[in-house]
């Protein structure tokens, strides 16, 4: 099961390279813009076929895509496109260039991306982000709404059958401690709560918000006991319990004092309607801009899981080897095929959600830097109209070229130290 995964894992993301350049290749063909190839993969090409003027093929290594259009940089100064340099930062930006125009055909003169107006440049470039943003979207919806999630619930687990601070690290009670509101009320294990202080109430989090808001008071609890619904007495102790945040998750290492009634939430698979998706996902992307945000300062413990033998943290980075096997081991799981099915598809989404947010950085080579390019060309150009100064012409991103060679090999070091730590300490989830 685990190859099937790893499979399953692989076709995902296949399908999400192609999807990624399918929005780059119909909005450049859109527009006018003459592209020369379509491509999933990277290095030796295993099949290729040419359709009208674009060839589409699969290449040997599985970790990108790209399409080719002509006419990405403009040309230099004094409009010619292979002068050469002695300086390498100058032979960059000639190469660059040059590479640009090597396919020009006669004709070609109005089909050059550079040619486009600002506007449209940054719909194309946008275009292949924003499709792996869809894709992640429509998955998630499928999964949360489908399939359902795991999440707690409002029935019982288990009772505690005494007060103990959160902070404490102990589960046993003692003759100090006071007896829980749970246990003195009488609630039992596989009870669902239904009503809390006369709020009807089916949700977890919505129910810990009841129990931590009434500290001190003798409440009415509503349950469902065995098809009958029950009607119970507790009053709620005053505890020091975990903090949350503003989106109901546990701070760890933090405690408030707050209501508390003594039991441990069911967990079981809930599917979501369209708002709690909608704010599940949301949820999601924030955390993903924070952990994009927060990733130069995982390099440390990344070497050293990689090279040290330190424990490797569960949100350390993981790269495509490192998901494929997160993949192989999620059909290894002691879980309902349908569970199996939503947690695949879970982490293919979560991949085209790092691909759209990753591609958006306005550095070059990604798609952001070509946008960032654009739009200041665009800036350029109307503040030279408003000032009546001459039209500055179009931005000449080729300049840029040696900064996006420091960008890609900043990317390539970062990616085979990923590689490493995925092969020789994974991340695990069983």
């Amino acid at each position: 099961m685990m190859i099937l995964g790893i499979v399953v894992f692989a076709v995902g993301l296949l399908i999400s390279i192609a999807w990624h350049e399918l929005g780059h290749l119909s909005t450049a063909k859109l527009f006018g813009i003459r592209v020369p190839q379509y491509m999933v993969g990277f290095g030796p090409t295993l099949f290729s076929r040419t359709k009208g003027e674009t060839e589409y093929g699969i290449k040997a290594i599985p970790l990108g895509g790209y399409i080719r259009m002509i006419g990405m940089f403009p040309p230099g100064p004094d409009g010619r496109v292979e002068a050469r340099s002695t300086s390498p930062w100058r032979g960059m930006i000639e190469d660059a260039r040059s590479a640009a125009f090597e396919e020009l055909r006669p004709g070609d003169e109005t089909r050059m991306f550079y040619t486009r107006k600002p506007w449209k440049r940054v719909i194309v470039m946008f275009a292949g982000p924003f499709m792996n943003l869809i894709l992640a979207v429509a998955l998630f919806l499928i999964v949360l709404m489908g399939f359902g999630i795991s999440q707690q619930t409002t029935t019982v687990s288990s009772v505690s059958q005494c007060v103990i601070a959160q902070s404490e690290n102990r589960d046993k009670c003692t003759s100090a401690d006071q007896p829980s509101p749970a246990a003195a009320a009488g609630l039992k294990a596989g009870d669902r709560i239904v009503a809390f202080n006369g709020v009807r109430t089916d949700e977890w989090n919505e129910l810990s918000d009841l129990i931590r808001a009434n500290p001190g008071k003798e409440v009415p609890i509503v349950v469902d006991r065995k098809g009958e619904e029950v009607t119970l007495h507790a009053k709620i102790a005053t505890n020091q319990v975990a903090k949350k945040d503003s989106g109901g998750q546990i701070v760890q290492g933090e405690y408030v004092n707050a209501g508390f009634l003594g039991f441990s939430a069911a967990t079981g698979i809930v599917r979501q309607d369209f708002d709690e998706s909608l704010v599940w996902m949301g949820d999601r992307v924030g955390e993903a801009v924070d952990s994009l945000a927060a990733l130069p300062g995982k390099i440390p413990a990344l070497w050293n899981a990689a090279f040290d033998g330190a424990e490797r943290e569960p949100d350390s980075p993981m790269g495509v080897v490192g998901a494929a096997r997160v993949g192989g081991e999620i059909f290894t799981l002691d879980i309902p095929p349908t569970q199996q099915l939503a947690m695949a598809l879970m982490l293919v989404a979560g991949f085209n959600l790092s691909l759209f947010l990753f591609n958006m950085l306005p550095l070059l080579p990604l798609d952001g830097g070509h946008i960032a390019g654009a739009l200041w060309e665009s800036l350029r150009r109307n503040v030279a109209k408003v000032l009546r100064r001459p039209d500055p012409g179009p931005f000449d991103v080729a300049k840029l070229m040696p900064v996006a060679y420091v960008v890609a090999g900043i990317f390539i070091c970062f990616t085979i130290l990923v590689l490493i730590a995925d092969v020789v300490n994974p991340v695990r989830i069983s």
